[in-house]
């Protein structure tokens, strides 16, 4: 009974074990028949995604090629004094010598100016408009007495000269002779959106030309108030593009590309303090610079003529004036309310008339005076609705051109 009872056991042990083998073999291979469709299409994915990584990097590349050429840098050189450096002792006198003799220990440093010598003071971006036309940021060519070489990225040097500075936008031309390089495609910066891909090309902190660098718009008609170091005054920048896309020193007056190569911005200012906060002004605010030097070799604005303050809520109070909007003619230090000889004297505007309206357009904090002008050409008749002495009435002004 003994054995029979083991080799039942025996018997039993072994049929148990191949049910527990086969089992497990059939749930392994029907776990993998199970997942390899799951890891054929996530390396599908990862191949995909690597796909899509090269042709962005590859389209990059081609851009930048293409547009490197015609992005030039701009230096800045100025005549400034030459200091000499000499040492004064005060004490080094006859008297002195004949009882205390040579000593050196009261001898001062002193500088003093020894004719003049050229030197480099600034220096920026830009980027070819037109023939032998660059486009900049004026406040990279502000200084009037200063000189202008153009650099391009085949290390040949041209003699520049300033055709116009933008007396409204942080903008400037430039021509250069024999220049001979192909202008870059203007994009059109009105149908822009936040995310979409950019790249800036500037020369870096005024010695690493045509440094690249790309990001994403991240903001769009921002309003800033930038200052330079040559000017040395803050300026209002308004409707400007706000972009993760490197901008250093030196970048300034350099292009913003959008993914297809056409440029949709001037690079302008950064915001100090932070990283990836960098500014354009939108391309489509320097076609009309760029129209007006190749027409007229010159910029041109319509000038009404008045000087004038917004009103507010608390101007409105402080002057108990009858509106918490529109503009009030009103003298100031920079000189009296209306120009002598302007669209407003001519039109018959005086000082501490309220401007309420530009051809139907209420003026306020939103729609400034200036703006609502820029609107207008040079020549153009407009219909201003005003407040004075206490009665509303329409006056109509020819605009003439800023000087």
């Amino acid at each position: 009974m003994k054995n029979l009872n083991f080799r039942n056991q025996l018997a039993i042990t072994i049929l148990v074990s191949f049910i527990i083998s086969a089992s497990t073999g059939y749930f392994f291979s029907t776990l993998g028949s199970a997942t390899l469709p799951h890891r054929i299409n996530k390396l599908k994915i990862q191949n995909q995604e690597k796909v899509q990584i090269i042709q962005q990097e590859s389209q990059i590349i081609k851009i930048v090629e293409k547009a490197v050429p015609s992005v030039v840098s701009i230096i800045v050189t100025k005549d400034v004094p030459k200091l000499e450096k000499y040492y004064f002792n005060p004490f080094q006198d006859d008297l002195w010598n004949r009882f205390f003799g040579n000593d050196d220990s009261f001898v001062i440093p002193q500088y003093r100016q020894k004719g003049t010598e050229k030197r480099q003071i600034g220096g920026g971006t830009g980027f070819v408009v037109g023939e032998n036309l660059i486009l900049t940021n004026k406040h990279v060519v502000s200084d009037q007495k200063a000189d202008y070489t153009v650099l391009t990225n085949s290390e040949k040097e041209y003699t520049a000269k300033v055709l116009a500075r933008d007396p409204v936008s942080d903008l400037a031309i430039l021509k250069v002779e024999n220049l001979n390089l192909k202008p870059l495609d203007l994009g059109d910066s009105s149908h822009l959106q936040v995310g979409q891909t950019v790249i800036a090309i500037g020369n870096a902190l005024g010695e690493f030309s045509n440094s690249v660098s790309n990001g994403i718009i991240s903001g769009l008609s921002r309003s800033i108030f930038a200052k330079s170091s040559l000017i040395g005054q803050a300026e209002e920048l308004k409707g400007v593009i706000q972009t993760s896309a490197a901008i250093n020193h030196g970048n300034s007056g350099g292009p913003l590309l959008n993914s297809i190569g056409q440029v949709i911005g001037i690079n302008v200012a950064i915001a100090q303090g932070a990283e990836n906060i960098g500014f354009a002004i939108p391309i489509n605010d320097a076609k009309k610079v760029i129209k007006d030097v190749r027409e007229n070799g010159k910029i041109s604005y319509p000038f009404l003529g008045v000087r004038y303050v917004m009103i507010t809520k608390t101007l409105q109070e402080e002057e108990n004036l009858p509106y918490d909007h529109g503009a009030l003619i009103i003298s100031s230090q920079d000189g009296v309310a209306i120009i002598p000889d302007s669209s407003a004297e001519k039109a018959g505007l005086k000082e501490r008339d309220i401007i309420l309206e530009i051809d139907g357009k209420i003026v306020n904090i939103d729609n400034l005076l200036s703006d609502l002008i820029l609107k207008h050409k040079i020549g153009e008749t407009i219909k201003i609705k005003i407040w004075r002495y206490g009665k509303e009435q329409i006056i109509h002004a020819k605009l003439q051109e800023r000087l």
